[in-house]
């Protein structure tokens, strides 16, 4: 199953509903080409939505935290909602739980952006 990525406004928040699987080739691409465009649009408080990504492989982990580190680097904010228990159990194994600001409900995340 490839990645599919939309995109939705919440206030100045964009929120990218991803799902399916962020693994190396299209998945990582789709990522890294979904978060450098929005940066090109001026874009900067993202919110990834990750409900329904199954399975992130260490591509996809890199393509996270290089996306993580364009945002800061515009002096934006990347954030992560909904992780599945697989992705928390990865992220936690990887000590990128901490680098990222993760929320499970919508609002509260969005509220986060201040």
């Amino acid at each position: 199953m490839s990645l599919h990525a939309t995109h939705r406004d919440a206030g100045p928040v964009t929120v990218v509903d991803l799902s399916g699987r962020i693994v190396l080739g299209d998945g990582s691409a789709l990522l890294r080409k979904t978060i450098r465009g929005l940066l090109d649009d001026q874009r900067k408080k993202i919110l990834l939505n990750l409900a329904d990504v199954d399975y992130i492989d260490s591509s996809g982990i890199g393509e996270l935290v290089s996306g993580f580190t364009a945002v800061k680097n515009q002096s934006g904010d990347l954030k992560l909602l909904h992780l599945t228990k697989k992705v928390r159990d990865l992220l936690q194994i990887t000590k990128l739980y901490t680098v990222f600001d993760v929320f499970t409900d919508e609002n509260t995340a969005v509220r986060s952006f201040g």
